[in-house]
């Protein structure tokens, strides 16, 4: 799962953590390190134990809304559940895969989700009774509006009596 937060200018969410306790990294912190950074391929990135392969996203804030841009090609609308859940949004989808045929002869085979989960925890600001999606040319885009508080307000001026 993950919150919605800013990233570097890269675009990453991923920060260095010595993992340290006391000399010496421990074994988990080792694994974790090495398979949260962006220096490894994308490959990494799937969960090949589940069968899933998970879509990358683009999440940016606006003064009065957060935009997730997901990116799933060859998908229909109709592919996508999309629920929220104390305040934890989860884009998924099963899509069921084509009977290959037995004469079918692939010297590489990589097309398609079969499925994917995606969870992202949001913050309190999210109106999530408005949130709206849509999906055109293989990106679904979410628009999570803020409540009307957590809106940036313009600078004004106080005078002094």
């Amino acid at each position: 799962m993950t919150t919605l937060v800013k990233s570097n200018k890269n675009g990453s969410l991923a920060t260095r953590k010595s993992g340290m306790t006391g000399a010496q990294p421990t074994w988990s912190s080792w694994l974790d390190e090495l398979f949260h950074n962006d220096y490894l391929p994308s490959v990494f990135q799937s969960n090949f134990n589940m069968g899933m392969s998970l879509p990358k996203v683009n999440i940016s804030e606006k003064d009065d809304a957060y935009k997730v841009q997901l990116a799933a090609p060859g998908m229909k609308k109709d592919d996508f559940n999309i629920e929220i859940d104390n305040h934890v949004l989860t884009i998924s989808s099963e899509v069921e895969r084509e009977k290959e045929r037995e004469d079918d002869s692939f010297t590489r085979k990589e097309f398609g989700y079969s499925s994917f989960k995606r969870s992202f925890t949001l913050p309190e600001s999210v109106d999530d009774a408005a949130i709206k999606a849509q999906y055109s040319d293989g990106i679904l885009k979410l628009h999570l509006p803020k409540k009307e508080e957590a809106k940036k307000k313009p600078a004004r001026t106080i005078k002094i009596s």
